[in-house]
């Protein structure tokens, strides 16, 4: 069924991207439909609740909810929160807030994983350019996604966007993934590198790209309740990702939303139509 790269990474033939990336599109559409309901007033736990109704209307399945335990549809991850924060009643949005959502779907055992981070009401400013800065990373690392790159060349992309604009911190425990037929596989993708160094890529990889920057320090620490990361020094957090392959023609955005189109044209990403 797949091709070899490495023992543990899976190749996918274009058949099997196609199915991928309709799996990243009702995630593009949850997403979609989250950042239109982030408001003051709105619960995290709310907002989950809206998650699940889009995929499972969709006929795919939560990547997150029962995912080593884990209780929520989407991650939502608040200020200081980095990732992986737990869905809640009691944690309600007020304006200034900025929040991350992280969201996956399985839909005929395919799955596809991306991530926004969204201000509520009006952002602080300094909000803003740290999560301009945090989105162009990615993009900056998706755009290494090509034959014969290596993954230092994605770190390297990645890091050296964000020391360049404003040094923010780059959160260094946490990063991108391989993904498939499971949501994390191999390779980890770090979010920091050197040119020329790491595992090659080839066509029909598919890698999760997902920085996640900070206005402090990039130290980071787990919560008690196991799940929740938080920024140790108490500054605020941006966490951004696309589902993407590597293909001949360059790096095919399988989560890739209505918004992203004129991104994706500027930066000359060639994208089928399935």
């Amino acid at each position: 069924m797949f091709g070899k790269n490495d023992p543990d990474v899976q190749i996918k033939t274009p058949e099997q991207i196609a199915r991928m990336r309709a799996a990243g599109q009702v995630v593009a559409r949850a997403l979609d439909t989250l950042r239109a309901a982030v408001r003051p007033g709105v619960s995290t736990l709310e907002l989950d609740s809206l998650a699940e109704k889009v995929i499972r209307d969709a006929g795919a399945v939560p990547s997150f909810k029962g995912y080593h335990g884990f209780p929520g549809s989407i991650c939502a991850s608040v200020n200081e929160e980095v990732v992986h924060g737990i869905p809640s009643a009691q944690r309600v949005l007020a304006e200034g807030d900025i929040i991350s959502v992280d969201c996956g779907a399985i839909l005929e055992g395919w799955h596809g994983d991306s991530a926004i981070t969204v201000a509520v009401g009006e952002g602080r400013p300094e909000d803003l350019r740290m999560m301009e800065v945090c989105e162009e990373s990615m993009w900056q690392g998706i755009a290494e996604l090509r034959p014969g790159r290596r993954l230092g060349d994605i770190g390297h992309a990645i890091g050296g966007h964000i020391s360049r604009n404003g040094g923010y911190g780059n959160v260094r425990e946490y990063g991108g993934h391989g993904i498939g037929t499971e949501m994390h596989m191999d390779p980890h993708v770090l979010n920091y590198g050197k040119r020329g160094k790491g595992m090659r890529l080839v066509e029909g990889m598919c890698l999760a790209i997902e920085p996640m920057t900070t206005l402090g320090r990039h130290d980071v620490v787990q919560l008690d309740d196991g799940w929740t990361v938080v920024t140790r020094d108490g500054g605020r957090a941006a966490h951004f990702e696309h589902t993407v392959a590597v293909t001949a023609d360059g790096p095919v955005v399988l989560t890739a939303r209505e918004s992203d189109r004129d991104k994706i044209a500027d930066m000359g990403f060639v994208q089928p139509t399935w």
